[in-house]
């Protein structure tokens, strides 16, 4: 089977779960051709390959941040052809209308494969005079209605980079029968302008879709746009604009998807919520390598009884504040008690304000006068001396915490589960799904909470194992790798075997035999030629 495996910002260039995630898939079937479309966010990304198999065909790369300009004006009819196709574009995304939009996306989509590329024609000022016609029209926001020129200009600019999927290259056959028209299913690694590719093969060509989100695009652009993470804000009318682009694009793609598998129900929630009918949704958690954390889960040894364990990213969504001011509740009552952070990345500026807090709640302490003071809270980072992997960083201490305000999939409490220990966490995102009754679970945003929480595994070693080994159970029933392969395999096949609209194949299974792709003259093997002989020149 040939899968088209689509990525934005991932694999098989980032580093992170996401490429992870996709490399294990990949390796975990090595019985299909996949082809990987790539649409880059940079060009250090692109320097940062990782070694693909073998049963990876090729791969293609459209970068996003690169200019797009094919050098392609449009004459006086196909200006009047896009004009309405992006009228229609723009008048769904201010009037939230789903029809208007589905048909000016299509529309454009068309105008791009026959005529050539869009980014002329998206930033002309007909462009920009169609997006304000729509947001002075009825039915849009207050906000976008006072939107202003700058506000325009600024949302064509960042239009023309989300809809270069339109005008790529990837979806007609080629002489090599290279192209997403020619795949059997179109995998979308994530939502978005990701699966937009994906789309488009499924209009052209009937080629069957299947979207995965582990992440939801949608939540995510809201949380880094709308105030969550970042350093300079859109101006208000952009922002709305953006967010209704964003939900429009969603819903349509929850609503074309042959099948969508979330990677947890806080994922499927948001998806149910943008119309994604259940009879195509299964929940697929992602796969993880208990490998890793194989020695340290089964071993007898439980980690410092006294110290606590946080693993992550050292951001505002981790809520650290809040552990911090737990843990000084936790000292109070249990003076032995030790936090050991343990950083896999870090904003340096967040860093710093955990660090002064921390030095302010728990000054260095020292035996007597001679010995040198130690801080009850350490910030380490995985790969030093005392924790070589994520393995070492979880076995240090008898309980693992999440303090998170935002999550979606929690991997290091997946992780810590597969360690076999005990966990106390902040409900948000998919938390209570991933634990399922095998740790502690306490409101985020309540350091009170999360200290007794604490303090009630801290003084209790027999509940803190037998939590551990009902959490290493679970992960090793859910989280593996090979379960995430095996649901995807059955996924693949019950896509193949319902059926596609391709006009050539009539969505028959099979109707391409696989020699048809055999390169060369497949009907004469290389291994019925006769060997050259070492002495001519031909051998030399």
């Amino acid at each position: 089977m040939r899968i088209g495996l689509l990525t934005e910002g991932g694999y098989p260039y980032a580093t992170g779960e996401a490429r992870l995630w996709c490399d294990r898939l990949v390796r975990g079937l090595p019985q299909h051709e996949f082809e990987l479309y790539a649409l880059s966010r940079s060009a250090e990304q692109e320097r940062a390959r990782v070694p693909l198999p073998e049963h990876v065909a090729h791969v293609r790369t459209a970068p996003l941040w690169a200019p797009a300009d094919d050098g392609r004006t449009y004459a006086r009819r196909e200006r009047r052809r896009f004009a309405d196709c992006f009228g229609e574009l723009v008048h769904g995304i201010c009037a939230g209308a789903p029809d208007p939009f589905a048909a000016g996306l299509y529309g454009l989509a068309d105008l791009a494969r026959e005529q050539g590329g869009l980014h002329a024609a998206l930033r002309s000022e007909s462009a920009v005079r169609a997006l304000e016609g729509a947001c002075r029209a009825h039915g849009a926001s207050r906000t976008v209605q006072a939107a202003h020129v700058a506000d325009l200009l600024e949302f064509v600019d960042e239009l023309e980079r989300m809809l270069r999927p339109l005008s790529l290259d990837w979806y007609e056959e080629d002489a090599r029968g290279e192209g997403l028209g020619a795949v059997d299913v179109c995998h979308a690694a994530a939502g978005g302008v990701a699966a937009l590719p994906g789309l488009l093969a499924k209009r052209f060509f009937g080629v069957p879709l299947l979207v995965t989100e582990y992440g939801v695009q949608l939540r995510a652009h809201y949380l880094s746009h709308l105030g969550a993470g970042r350093g300079e804000e859109p101006r208000p009318a952009v922002r709305a604009l953006l967010a209704a682009f964003h939900l429009r694009l969603a819903c349509e793609i929850y609503a074309r998807a042959d099948f969508l598998t979330p990677g947890n129900a806080h994922a499927r929630r948001w998806q149910e919520r943008c119309g994604a009918g259940r009879d195509r949704l299964r929940t697929v958690h992602p796969g993880m390598e208990a490998d890793r954390f194989a020695t340290v889960g089964e071993s007898a040894d439980r980690g410092d009884p006294d110290t606590l364990v946080w693993v992550g990213r050292v951001e505002p969504a981790k809520d650290l504040i809040a552990l911090l001011h737990a843990f000084a509740e936790v000292r109070r009552a249990e003076p032995r008690a030790r936090l050991r952070i343990f950083a896999t990345a870090a904003d340096p500026g967040y860093l710093a304000d955990c660090r002064s807090l921390a030095a302010q709640l728990f000054p260095d302490e020292a035996a007597d006068s001679v010995t040198v003071g130690e801080n009850s809270v350490a910030f380490e980072e995985i790969g030093g001396p005392e924790a070589p992997s994520a393995a070492d960083a979880y076995g240090a201490g008898r309980v693992v915490v999440l303090s998170s305000v935002i999550e979606g999939f929690p991997v290091t409490l997946a992780e810590a589960m597969f360690c076999g220990r005990a966990t106390v966490s902040t409900d948000v995102g998919a938390v209570c799904e991933v634990i399922g009754g095998t740790g502690l679970v306490v409101p985020p945003r309540n350091p009170r909470a999360l200290a007794e929480a604490c303090l009630s595994l801290l003084g209790d070693a027999e509940r803190a194992e037998r939590l551990g080994a009902a959490a290493r159970a679970r992960a090793l029933e859910l989280f593996t790798v090979a379960q995430n392969v095996a649901a995807f395999q059955e996924i693949y096949l019950r896509l193949l075997a319902k059926g596609s609209g391709r006009p050539d194949g009539g969505g028959i299974p099979f109707a391409r035999p696989p020699e048809a792709r055999v390169p060369g003259h497949w009907t004469s093997p290389t291994w019925a030629k006769p060997a050259p002989d070492p002495t001519s020149e031909a051998a030399v």
